[in-house]
């Protein structure tokens, strides 16, 4: 992606005010991704709260990797990872490697995957969902040495897979006003 000051045509001047705007746009995507992981974890008292700081991380991986990868670099999403990690009491390093998985596969899938509706894009998520929530099930249980139970996994996939739509929308919505840097 080219910075503004790189595409031709008639654009405003270049002031510290501009280049502030531009970063902080590009810095959407990483700041939404931490925000909403640290707000998970506040004590709300739902349900089965701790399943969804995996489920969200994994979930705005995945769209920020596809509309905006030049926002979410694989070292952020690292950072993400290992911030994932140490919320969500896992080994370290499971967070990261999944979600660096998940970049990576959004990454080779994404000129295919941007092109569909948003049907085809849950789609291809779902797999990713599973894909993931068995990345953590078999790290963990590699790295713990301990034969843990499928049910959580599965549930884990689960609440990732139905909670797409539901962050689909104000992720959509920052997509096209937030992190909009042309709008810089």
């Amino acid at each position: 992606m080219a910075l503004p000051e790189q595409t031709p045509g008639i654009r405003p001047r270049a002031s510290f005010g501009r280049w502030l705007d531009y970063t902080a746009r590009a810095c959407v995507p990483a700041a939404f991704t931490l925000l909403i992981l640290l707000l998970i974890e506040m004590p709300f008292g739902i349900p089965q709260q701790s399943a969804l700081s995996p489920a969200v991380a994994l979930i705005t991986t995945w769209f920020w990797s596809l509309f905006r990868p030049v926002s979410m670099p694989p070292p952020a999403v690292f950072l993400l990872g290992l911030l994932l990690d140490l919320i969500g009491y896992l080994p370290l390093g499971v967070g990261a490697l999944t979600l660096l998985t998940a970049h990576g596969i959004a990454m080779l899938w994404r000129r295919f995957v941007i092109e569909q509706g948003f049907a085809l894009v849950w789609l291809a998520f779902l797999p990713i969902a599973l894909g993931g929530a068995m990345m953590i099930w078999a790290l963990t249980a590699l790295l713990t040495f301990r034969v843990l139970p499928l049910g959580p996994a599965l549930l884990q996939a689960l609440i990732t897979g139905a909670l797409y739509p539901v962050l689909a929308v104000p992720l959509s919505w920052a997509h096209r006003t937030l992190a909009d840097t042309g709008r810089a």
